[in-house]
């Protein structure tokens, strides 16, 4: 069911390959006069319209009552989609380690991988609060990377420490649910 939050989930699968091609392509904007900082804008514009769908899909979903299958499939895909476009992109261009970079796609699809066999178990693996901090630490590290601030490389290796300790949360708690269900 396409709903207002399903839409907005789309429009966030749509803007990650739009801002990944704007982060690779900075002559774009050089060739056409502007100076290069314009594509650092443009690059941060659409990462952060991404990212107010990201929210908002969510909570409209939760306050409107119009949770969905097919938004619970897509909501966290396109989060994926919006995250390693922008972290790629950065470790393309040079601006972000190619470690870190590594270190928190292994988790996402690890994680993703786990939420699924979990699905299939009949476990809810619901986003945890160290899933949601992370999320928040990646987003300003990709921010922070997106503009050349200082601070971008340390935040980055704070959202790999938060994306690992995370990722040993989800583990250790699908582990917890499937042993008491099988008990």
């Amino acid at each position: 069911m396409l709903n207002l939050p399903n839409s907005l989930a789309f429009s966030r699968m749509l803007l990650a390959p739009i801002m990944f091609w704007v982060i690779l392509n900075p002559q774009y904007f050089t060739d056409n006069g502007f100076h290069i900082t314009w594509n650092y804008y443009f690059a941060s514009l659409l990462f952060v319209l991404a990212s107010i769908t990201d929210f908002f899909d969510g909570f409209i979903a939760r306050e409107l009552n119009q949770k969905t299958l097919l938004g619970a499939i897509i909501d966290p895909l396109a989060d994926k989609m919006l995250i390693i476009a922008a972290f790629m992109g950065l470790m393309m261009i040079g601006e972000a380690s190619a470690w870190a970079i590594y270190i928190i796609i292994i988790r996402e699809l690890f994680i993703t991988g786990l939420r699924t066999v979990a699905v299939s178990e009949g476990i809810d693996v619901a986003a945890s609060w160290s899933g949601k901090i992370k999320t928040v630490a990646q987003m300003f590290a990709i921010g922070f990377l997106l503009m050349h601030w200082e601070w971008g490389t340390e935040l980055l290796w704070l959202s790999v420490a938060l994306t690992l300790y995370s990722g040993f949360e989800y583990i250790f708690g699908f582990a917890k649910e499937l042993k008491g269900k099988k008990a």
